[in-house]
């Protein structure tokens, strides 16, 4: 069985900087893609953004583009976001996932996490 497991979440001023981890345990198994999506109160699960497993090149939603880095840490079995110059907006709880696509659709991925809530306050 695999396990996604985040940490990294808290409560950060708005300006402020967190780094969300995902650790990956349990059989072997291998993906296209390590993603993050979010979801805020009363809204949808959004796309935030994707690591592909091969090249490491990585994708993001516009709203993640220039503030938050996705990365990987092949050793530790490991995906990080980084997210800077956090806004009161991105409140939410992130989730991590893992699948052979469409990268941006929650439905392209078949491996969760538990999610880990951030909070920004302004």
């Amino acid at each position: 069985q695999v396990q996604l497991v985040e940490s990294g979440g808290g409560v950060v001023q708005a300006g402020g900087s967190l780094r969300l981890s995902c650790a990956i345990s349990g059989r072997t198994f291998w993906r296209i893609y390590m993603a993050w999506f979010r979801q805020a109160p009363g809204a949808e699960r959004d796309f935030v953004g994707a690591i592909n497993w091969i090249d490491s090149s990585a994708y993001y939603a516009d709203s993640a583009k220039g503030r938050f880095t996705i990365s990987r840490d092949n050793a530790k079995n490991t995906v990080y976001l980084q997210m800077n110059s956090l806004k009161p907006e991105d409140t939410a709880v992130y989730y991590c996932a893992a699948g052979n696509g469409p990268r941006s659709a929650g439905t392209g991925y078949d491996y969760w996490g538990q999610g880990t809530q951030v909070t920004v306050s302004s």
